[in-house]
Parts: C-alpha cells; sequence; structure tokens
C-alpha cells in the first residue's frame, strides 16, 4: 500500500496472491487505487480457485462445465473408476496451474489403445499416464501422505480447447480475444460459440479486471469450462498480433484516458490471424563496472 501511494498508483493489476490483496479492498478504495484481483470478494477468489467448488457454482447457474468427482485418497479413486471407468477419463490436482498435476488415464479400453509405460514416459507432453501405475504412484506417494492433495477424476473432453482472454468489469465483459492451438500455432480472433459461454460466466462469479478461460468442446461439439484463471494468461501477448491489444484497452479505460470499451466494438476492430512464438536470444551486458 505504502508503495502503491509512493509512486501515485492509480489501477493495480495483482497476480496470483490476489486473495491477498482481495482481503484489503476498502482500504485500497480508500486510497483512491482501483484494486483489480479479477473478482471483488474472497470469497469469489476462493471458489475460482477451488476447481470443484468452480464446477458445483457452474451447474447452479447452469453454465456448461467440465464434469468432476473429487477423490481425496485411493478407496475414493478406485470407487470412482468403477463407477466411471468406461470412458476416457484424466485427473488433474483441485488447485493448481499451468496444468500441474493433470494426466490423461490410459484405461487400455480405447480403441487401438494399448499399454505402453515407456511410451508415456518417453513422449510426456501427451500428459498420458497408464491407469493402474498412476494408481500405484499415488497410493505409495511420500509427497501425498505427508501433504495429502485432493484430486478431481474427469471425463477427458475430446474436442477443440480454447483459451479466451478477458477483460471485464464487475461481471460484465468489455472486451475479450479467443484462441485456440493447433501444433505450435495459435489461432487468434473471436469466436462467438465460446464466447456464449463464457460471457455468462464472467457474470455468474462477477469478475473483475483482465482474467483468461480455459473451456474445452465435449464429442458433441458443446463448449464446456474448464476454469477460470484470476488474472492474465502467459499468453495474452499474441492477442496483439489481433489489432487488439487488451492490456491498453483495460488500462486506457481504469485510468480514465478511454471512454468505457463496448464489446460489440471491439469484436469488429479484432482481424482474425495465426501466430507462433519464436525462440530469441537477447545478449545481457556486463554492467558490473
Amino acid at each position: 500500500m505504502e508503495h502503491a501511494k509512493e509512486h501515485n498508483v492509480k489501477v493495480l493489476l495483482t497476480g496470483r496472491n490476489g486473495v491477498d490483496y482481495e482481503a484489503h479492498r476498502e482500504a485500497f478504495d480508500a486510497a483512491g487505487i482501483r484494486l483489480l484481483t479479477g473478482a471483488t470478494s474472497v470469497a469469489a477468489l476462493e471458489s475460482i480457485e477451488d476447481k470443484f467448488a468452480f464446477m458445483q457454482q457452474c451447474h447452479q447457474h447452469n453454465i456448461p462445465v467440465a464434469d468432476a468427482w473429487r477423490f481425496d485418497n485411493v478407496t475414493e479413486l478406485e470407487a470412482l473408476l468403477a463407477e466411471h471407468g468406461h470412458q476416457p477419463l484424466c485427473v488433474k490436482p483441485v488447485v493448481g496451474i499451468f496444468a500441474q498435476g493433470f494426466w490423461r488415464l490410459d484405461s487400455g479400453k480405447e480403441p487401438d489403445e494399448h499399454y505402453d509405460s515407456f511410451e508415456h514416459l518417453y513422449f510426456t507432453e501427451e500428459k498420458k499416464i497408464n491407469t493402474a501405475q498412476f494408481i500405484n504412484a499415488y497410493t505409495n506417494s511420500l509427497m501425498v501422505r505427508e501433504r495429502p492433495i485432493p484430486m478431481l477424476l474427469m471425463p477427458y473432453l475430446s474436442g477443440q480447447e480454447y483459451s479466451i482472454d478477458v477483460v471485464c468489469e464487475y461481471g460484465e465483459v468489455l472486451a475479450a480475444v479467443t484462441r485456440y492451438k493447433t501444433g505450435k500455432i495459435q489461432h487468434i480472433g473471436y469466436e462467438q460459440s465460446v464466447m456464449d459461454v463464457v460471457i455468462p460466466l464472467i457474470k455468474a462469479f462477477g469478475c473483475d479486471g483482465i482474467v483468461s478461460v480455459q473451456t474445452k468442446a465435449d464429442d458433441d461439439g458443446q463448449h464446456r469450462v474448464l476454469e477460470i484463471n484470476s488474472r492474465p494468461s502467459g499468453g495474452i501477448g499474441y492477442t496483439t498480433h489481433s489489432d487488439v491489444d487488451l492490456t491498453q484497452v483495460g488500462f486506457g479505460y481504469w485510468l480514465g484516458l478511454t471512454d468505457k470499451p463496448q464489446l460489440t466494438d471491439i469484436i469488429q476492430q479484432i482481424t482474425p490471424c495465426q501466430v507462433r512464438s519464436i525462440m530469441v536470444g537477447v545478449k545481457i551486458e556486463d554492467t558490473a563496472e
């Protein structure tokens, strides 16, 4: 707070520590600082972070969401597998980012699937593991015994996954750009069928700031929400190639430099494009002297 006042900060966009800042919203408001944590209450941020609570709240608002069943031990996991093991499945932690702990389960029941543990270890980007070996690893994990990790068992959705970068205010979408990836190519644009799910989602959770949403289509092509990240995505920079810089759009408005963005106007400004990231080497000069 003192640092923000010293530098005459007018708008503060938090990162992953948004809950800590959100608890002091009134103090920031009193200091004339527009606080952007991704939502406007600690409870909302906690329900966004807890993927099981998030799914339940989506159901309450009739928002299409990926189903999930929570397990806290191997007995619960095996019971869920007995009930739902007839379909492709995956697992992920109740709380986590960057796909940490996400694995597709290979039960050997899918057409043309076969058990090949080394293939799963070799092609790790496929994020796939033999079901029996996952159970064995989970059962014998010292890490899990010392620090229990609530997990989710979920149907694996086979459709296209989207990442959506959203500028929003008190549950209203002001601007958004959709992205999906094929190979190493990012396809940037505005997909209305995806936004038909995202817009009511942002409203239901009262999102506020710059957030990112992940969706994935099921076998019938229905886009289902996977999660909200209450902060900008790592790939938000890609969206500038669409002729819409979401960061400028948001901060220009929150700083009072521009009028309130209108989603219908932003959509017209988006130029669909394809983007590929390129690794660039940067020389660091020796400044020791």
